[in-house]
């Protein structure tokens, strides 16, 4: 990890070579560069009630600056790509044509040229799972200050609003990990929160087979949390393939270990938003 040397109005310095190297790729050859972006505590700020989150203000202006002059911006999201459109403010902008979101781990895809959602059938064991959740949580005792967010192909159980969202969350990991075992699920942990979903969907897989199918030439990704672990590692791979790439962590001392992994760590979602803001300047 490093911390990044910036100015409002400048680009981080990546503490890492490889970092570096990604970054002068995009600066150089940015009409064949893709930027992607978690949602949630990258785009948009962590809040109590995750129905309640939406982007960063100066989201939308940063990426409608950005995208024209990028290869494509990709947002690669757990939540339902419609869901992620309402609430970032994509739909409609002008400047934003080349952006895509990858929701549900890449399970859905909304292009903005089209407008529209595409996805495949659902997991079953996704319903079953969601049948049999309140019961789960009334048996461990968790019920009080737990949230459960339905997030259409998956299910997620927050616990920042217990009275100890740490004991929550530790109590329930285990019993919602057999809950979902039984039903063919995964869970994968995150922020205070513990998502039940399909095995096989995760951020890495979406953002390798989105780079491939532009033929990215360099890709920054940026997030926040566990579950843009396997996204960082995506990125990990596109190099040792000679794909450039810049690993960028939205900071937050509730996750280390992504802040570790990193190129260069911003200051939340309004650095993230800043960052994007001094790129689409850079590029002129």
């Amino acid at each position: 990890m490093g911390s990044p040397t910036e100015s409002p109005d400048s680009l981080p310095t990546p503490a890492t070579p490889a970092g570096r190297d990604g970054l002068d790729a995009i600066l150089a050859r940015p009409g064949r560069a893709v930027i992607a972006l978690d949602f949630d505590g990258t785009l948009a700020p962590i809040v109590p009630d995750p129905d309640q989150a939406r982007a960063h203000p100066d989201a939308v202006p940063a990426l409608a600056a950005l995208a024209p002059k990028v290869a494509s911006v990709a947002v690669i999201t757990g939540r339902p790509a419609g869901v992620a459109v309402r609430k970032g403010g994509f739909a409609d902008v002008p400047g934003l044509e080349h952006l895509v979101v990858l929701g549900h781990y890449g399970a859905e895809r909304w292009d903005a040229v089209s407008g529209t959602v595409t996805a495949p059938a659902p997991h079953p064991g996704v319903a079953a799972v969601r049948a049999e959740l309140p019961g789960v949580l009334d048996r461990v005792g968790a019920w009080q200050g737990t949230w459960i967010e339905e997030k259409g192909r998956a299910v997620a159980v927050h616990t920042r609003r217990a009275s100890d969202p740490q004991a929550a969350f530790e109590a329930l990991r285990e019993p919602l990990t057999d809950l979902a075992t039984r039903h063919g699920l995964i869970v994968e942990p995150g922020r205070m929160v513990l998502e039940l979903r399909p095995p096989g969907m995760d951020k890495g897989v979406a953002l390798l087979e989105y780079a491939r199918e532009i033929g990215a030439e360099s890709v920054l990704y940026a997030g926040d949390d566990l579950g843009d672990l396997p996204a960082f590692a995506a990125v990990d791979k596109l190099r040792s393939d000679g794909v450039p790439g810049l690993l960028v962590c939205s900071g937050s001392s509730e996750v280390a270990e992504l802040a570790d992994r990193s190129d260069t760590v911003v200051d939340g979602p309004g650095g993230v938003v800043r960052l994007l803001a001094a790129l689409a300047a850079q590029l002129g």
